[in-house]
């Protein structure tokens, strides 16, 4: 059986510098939990499956684990608890009990998900665990060859680096203080009674849509990134002359980005931090040309390494504090309520990539597509958007909590105007 965080005489873990929020703020209905799912073409072997489970309980122990309360900080206990497998008949990505682990396996007819708490990793993370699942079971059933590069062996031992603060390690004191950042838009719905959630996800070719992409020299990102600033500006635009004249005329997206892209890590827990590239609706109306080289030249700029790092230490150096890391735990959480709200004010929606995943002809001829649903968005952000990739099929799921699909209507409707071709494949209610 592979090694345990015992093992490794680390028997308790701090929480990463991005997951320390998230116990001040989770609830019912802001859950912090994210799905990654794959859909099969054949229906899923129990047999094989259970097996493949069995054979990877002990390969990620820093995710078995259950969150605990100090007197100063919250962290995180191992928890000697079998991973479930569950069947996918409930709501995605629902809070999960307390003193309870805080991810899950979920199975219906062929496709298995994975629900992780953010409190445990970011979509890199969530994603290596799905893939190792697949690996496994692909095996079980005599599909595939044995695992190569790129893939967490279940019978290795964890290295100390995939339960490393990624964020700690590259921390770098920089004496910057950040910029005021204004107001942002925000659509103006109603929200929906409880239980709030629903998710809507398109499918859209993939080699279309790369292709425009190019026709703009910008990658997918950039160009979905623009395409959300454009249908933002367009709800915008549909408002009321009240709404208007009281809405905030910033417009702006939060992307997630991938640390382990600039700072070598192969950390399994959270390691990422997010650009903010916008419009100001009070200079007029954009053009979507005029968005999508403002968005390319603002996530140039922002995703540059110095600036990078200037984030990570402006995040890392607040914890460091003395006079904070003293405060108790109750006074803390307050404060990073408070923290989440006003830093959520300051953009219009979110846009998270998981990028283009392939494992290789033999295994891709035995996987359909990838889906990836973002967690469950604020009252204040109200809708957000993830995107995965998988052979010629990219995956749009829209998380929203209110009464109107107005916004996933304009994006795949400019989609649909570019000439890509969108088909709608899931509505849940």
């Amino acid at each position: 059986m592979p090694g345990t965080i015992q093992d490794t005489n680390d028997f308790w873990l701090r929480l990463d510098n991005a997951a320390k929020i998230y116990p001040a703020i989770k609830d019912k209905e802001l859950t912090s939990v994210f799905r990654i799912g794959v859909q099969l073409k054949e229906r899923i072997k129990a047999k094989q499956f259970l097996a493949a489970i069995h054979a990877i309980e002990g390969r990620f122990p820093y995710y078995k684990v259950k969150l605990k309360a100090g007197f100063f900080w919250y962290y995180l206990e191992p928890a000697d608890v079998p991973i479930s497998v569950q069947p996918d008949v409930k709501t995605p990505c629902r809070a999960f009990q307390n003193n309870g682990l805080m991810f899950r396996v979920l199975v219906k007819k062929n496709t298995i998900s994975v629900e992780f708490s953010h409190i445990l990793t970011d979509g890199t993370g969530a994603f290596e665990f799905l893939k190792t699942i697949l690996m496994v079971y692909f095996e079980k059933c005599g599909q595939a060859p044995a695992p190569g590069p790129g893939f967490l062996h279940p019978e290795e031992s964890p290295s100390k680096e995939e339960y490393e603060d990624g964020y700690n390690r590259y921390f770098k004191k920089i004496d910057a203080r950040p910029l005021k950042t204004p107001k942002a838009f925000h659509v103006p719905f109603r929200l929906n009674p409880v239980p709030r959630f629903d998710i809507l996800t398109a499918i859209v070719t993939a080699e279309a849509i790369i292709k425009k992409a190019k026709e703009y020299e910008v990658s997918l990102t950039e160009y979905l990134t623009a395409v959300y600033l454009y249908s933002l500006q367009q709800v915008y635009g549909l408002g009321s002359f009240f709404q208007k004249r009281t809405s905030h005329k910033m417009l702006r997206i939060e992307v997630p980005v991938n640390l382990r892209r600039m700072f070598p890590s192969r950390t399994m827990r959270n390691f990422s931090l997010y650009v903010l590239p916008g419009i100001d609706l009070r200079l007029g109306y954009y053009t979507f040309d005029e968005i999508v080289k403002s968005v390319y030249h603002q996530m140039q700029l922002e995703t540059d390494k110095k600036l990078i790092s200037k984030m990570i230490s402006r995040n890392v150096s607040g914890e460091r504090k003395t006079f904070i890391r003293g405060v108790p735990l109750f006074i803390k959480s307050f404060i990073l309520s408070r923290l989440y709200s006003l830093g959520t004010k300051q953009y219009s929606g979110v846009v998270t990539n998981l990028g283009k995943i392939d494992f290789g002809s033999e295994m891709n001829l035995l996987i359909d597509h990838f889906i990836f649903i973002p967690p469950p968005p604020n009252t204040i952000i109200k809708v957000n958007c993830a995107v995965a990739g998988f052979d010629n099929k990219l995956v749009i799921t829209f998380g929203n909590i209110t009464t109107s699909k107005e916004l996933e209507r304009q994006f795949l409707t400019f989609l649909t105007g570019e000439g890509i071709p969108v088909k709608l494949m899931k509505v849940n209610k």
